[in-house]
């Protein structure tokens, strides 16, 4: 018998890769859904796969399947992302707003037929931060929950709206009828996150990922933001810890339903000079793209991550000089090892 049944959204993405391989060591029953198929090593984790309309989060045939099964936990990490979305606004606006409305009515109709609450796990982002300067950005290195929300893309205005949603549902939903709510909505803004393990799809901080895999297999790398750009980061390993511990943490402990996570804040001429250190032949130049280097610059420099820390004891396992050491380049040399060797 499984531990606990969990469904987890997007799974053919970065962080659901890593996810379901740390879920799959727990004995929990993996629900996996994604619009396409799954790899086999990720697949062969799960108790079950549900693709095409059945994996489609905007789609009732997602609810109708994800409903046959005893789900206590949710991992929504089903979008469109930053660069992306702002190439087709109507699109990730159906996908992030649609798709994660569709995600907490599943959840209360779950937690309404089995009387329990069912635990919803979003993914949210730094892009709900907005600066209308760079000069203001500045001004406010390290941001809280409750600051500078006033975002600047389609991506950072529909998380941010999906979080009230989710707020919503766990707090407010049905109370009129006399039924609880039966969600327990639990967000994290992530900052940008870099793995080893998969290539990074659509995010405006991807220059990060982009960089250390373009160095691993020699070819050149064209950043498009400026040297001393700064946002926060994080390695992909961490970002999943944090996931898992704030879904094991007690509604008692938590004094809000969304929080920041941070770990370390390079700038761009940061992870340039590290990695090239890291591989001496590395040709890695910049040059800007500048409607990604205004999104950039509307985000925060760094996060207030003091809520996350008290409540649910948060501390990143990777500061910049370990991600590198003990994650990002061993994992990476691994998966290259052919062309390096060449």
């Amino acid at each position: 018998m499984p531990s606990s049944w969990i469904l987890v959204t997007g799974a053919g993405g970065e962080m659901g890769h890593a996810l379901i391989h740390a879920l799959s060591q727990t004995g929990a029953a993996i629900v996996a859904t994604d619009l396409r198929p799954l790899p086999d090593g990720i697949a062969d984790s799960c108790a079950a796969v549900l693709t095409g309309p059945e994996g489609d989060v905007t789609r009732t045939e997602f609810v109708q399947s994800a409903l046959r099964y005893p789900i206590e936990r949710i991992f929504h990490l089903a979008a469109v992302l930053s660069t992306a979305a702002e190439r087709d606004p109507v699109r990730a606006h159906h996908i992030n707003v649609d798709g994660t409305l569709n995600v907490l009515e599943l959840a209360h109709q779950l937690g309404s037929e089995h009387q329990r609450s069912i635990r919803v796990l979003f993914p949210s982002t730094i892009a709900v931060y907005g600066f209308a300067s760079l000069e203001e950005k500045m001004r406010h290195v390290q941001v809280r929950e409750d600051q500078a929300l006033q975002p600047q893309t389609l991506y950072g205005i529909a998380k941010l709206h999906c979080e009230r949603l989710g707020e919503y549902y766990a707090r407010y939903y049905r109370r009129l009828s006399g039924e609880a709510p039966w969600v327990d909505f639990r967000a994290i803004r992530f900052p940008g996150l870099i793995s080893a393990d998969t290539l990074p799809t659509g995010g405006t901080s991807d220059y990060a990922p982009e960089m250390l895999h373009a160095a691993a297999q020699g070819q050149p790398y064209r950043c498009f933001v400026r040297p001393d750009t700064q946002i926060p980061f994080m390695a992909m390993p961490d970002g999943v810890r944090a996931l898992l511990m704030l879904a094991d943490a007690d509604r008692e402990q938590l004094s809000q339903h969304v929080y920041n996570i941070g770990a370390f804040a390079p700038t761009a001429a940061d992870l340039a000079q590290t990695i090239a250190g890291y591989f001496p032949g590395a040709t890695i130049s910049f040059d800007v793209d500048q409607r990604r280097q205004a999104i950039v610059d509307s985000w925060c420099a760094d996060v207030d991550d003091t809520a996350a820390r008290q409540d649910w004891g948060w501390m990143p396992q990777y500061t910049y000089e370990r991600a590198f050491s003990e994650y990002l380049i061993p994992a990476i040399k691994h998966r290259y090892a052919n062309v390096l060797a060449s």
